[in-house]
């Protein structure tokens, strides 16, 4: 190891690099003497030695042009020595940052030394870099020498962390898919320019994706669904992520005549899983100068592979949820949910002085059909049974399954017993309809009770003990000649045994 020094600079020498402290003030000195010989003279060798320092050196005036850059430019920025010198520097500079790196460098010309600020430039090709700047104001010479370190490896990696983040947080606290897909909208802006984002999830029995979420920046009437909906069928046959603009050419192609503007800017990732890919995550941007690039690509990759764990997430704890409340069988309202709206709307009947009835419900000989053709059979019963009561429920009415063959059905707004016996003969007149099931026609009916708050009790276990009781009764005084009707499952049955 060796050092070399130029006046009070010293540069650190190893067999592959030099390194310069952002934080020595020779190091501007030297270079601003470099600056002034080289008007003058043939260049020193400290310019040699600049070049071989892997930190960009670069001296603007006080118009803002270059006037001096090291060889470590071209490889920061793409752009030769030749073609830096007596450019504008906020050329360079993302648009988005322009106006604080104004400000940063007005800064330094007042006299204040800037250390290690940050912005991003726009490379020769298109990609972006950022950049990490330690700067000083030589009043003398009117001069802003700046030394630009690429941290563009860095702040990727620090992205990564805080978007893995975010988006976990996200799918923890946001309540449903919708707020969720919100949230990965507003992460992915930070990232990527995303004035258009489309959440776009396969359902095969359609034929086409569904769109959970779509949001633009432009008029909603015109959103661009057609090409969505065709990048998203590409992405889920390839598994890729794919970069599409005018001159994609065959894929474009094929896909440009659905698209619904003449500004043809899309990035579109796979939502993939272990059980296959799910969806794809789109973003199109409109803008005249929109683009997006391979850095781009393999960002969207990544947010939409922590998306994709998110939603599976969701939609597993969604599963759950729903297997908590509802009866897998028939899907209606189980007990416990059954228990926690009565008792939701025990408390609204108190405080709005007003009546509710309860109605349990069991199904007169489901246990001949179940002994004598089956569980299978019925299944099939309890589920057409549950979907002719929903027919005949209003939107604020509830119909539960207890267990077995035993329902319960909770009317509010005050029912007075000719709007219940109304529902009653509704549900009666239903089920005199035979039920088609594997070949039988099956005519069964429920026996039901019917108990009143505040009348019959004022709290769940004694309503539906009461509307219990109530349907037994109706259940024993209740005479049916079984030979009467041809189609009742006892006469059923006794056919089956001659």
């Amino acid at each position: 190891m060796a050092y070399r020094h130029l006046g009070r600079y010293r540069l650190q020498e190893s067999s592959t690099t030099l390194k310069a402290d952002h934080t020595d003030t020779s190091l501007y000195r030297a270079v601003t003497k470099l600056v002034r010989t080289m008007k003058t003279e043939s260049r020193p060798s400290l310019e040699t030695v600049l070049d071989l320092m892997l930190d960009a050196v670069c001296v603007v005036d006080a118009e803002g042009h270059f006037v001096y850059v090291s060889a470590a430019c071209e490889s920061i920025f793409g752009y030769t020595q030749e073609e830096m010198i007596g450019r504008q520097m906020m050329e360079l500079v993302a648009p988005e940052d322009r106006e604080r790196t104004q400000l940063a460098a007005q800064q330094v010309m007042s006299g204040q030394p800037s250390l290690h600020f940050e912005n991003r430039y726009i490379r020769r090709d298109g990609k972006r870099v950022d950049i990490m700047w330690s700067a000083r104001w030589s009043e003398g010479d009117q001069l802003r020498i700046g030394v630009a370190r690429d941290v563009t490896g860095r702040k990727r990696s620090e992205s990564l962390q805080e978007t893995v983040y975010a988006i976990s947080e996200a799918a923890h606290n946001t309540a449903d898919l919708t707020s969720l897909f919100e949230q990965v909208h507003q992460i992915t802006g930070r990232l990527i320019p995303a004035p258009t984002c489309f959440v776009a999830l396969n359902a095969p029995d359609r034929g086409r994706p569904t769109f959970p979420y779509c949001r633009t920046g432009g008029d909603p009437e015109r959103l661009p669904l057609e090409p969505a909906a065709a990048l998203c069928a590409e992405v889920t046959r390839t598994g890729r992520a794919l970069l599409l603009t005018a001159n994609s050419g065959e894929v474009c192609d094929n896909l440009k005549a659905s698209a619904a503007t003449d500004s043809f800017c899309w990035l579109a990732a796979p939502l993939a899983t272990a059980q296959g890919c799910i969806g794809a995550l789109l973003l199109n941007d409109t803008a005249e100068n929109a683009t997006y690039c391979e850095q781009d690509i393999d960002l969207l990759q990544f947010i939409a592979n922590q998306v994709a764990t998110a939603i599976e997430r969701k939609q597993l704890q969604a599963r759950l949820e729903r297997m908590a409340q509802y009866d897998e069988l028939t899907g209606l309202p189980n007990r416990a949910f059954l228990f926690d709206r009565l008792k939701t709307a025990l408390a609204r009947a108190r405080r709005n002085d007003e009546r509710l009835a309860v109605l349990y419900l069991d199904l007169d000989g489901f246990k001949q059909v179940n002994d004598g053709y089956g569980h299978s059979v019925g299944d099939l019963l309890l589920q057409a049974f549950a979907q002719r009561l929903t027919q005949h429920i209003r939107e604020t009415d509830t119909v539960a399954r207890m267990g077995g063959d035993e329902f319960v059905m909770l009317l509010e707004g005050s029912p007075t017993a000719a709007d219940t016996a109304v529902v009653v003969t509704h549900i009666l007149a239903a089920m005199h309809t035979p039920i088609d099931l594997a070949g039988l026609a099956l005519a069964i009916q429920p026996s039901i009770g019917v108990a009143y708050f505040p009348d019959h009790g004022t709290d769940e276990a004694s309503l539906l003990r009461r509307a219990d009781e109530a349907m037994y009764q109706a259940k024993s005084a209740s005479t049916r000649k079984r030979d009467s009707n041809p189609l009742t499952v006892d006469t059923l049955l006794d056919k089956d045994q001659r």
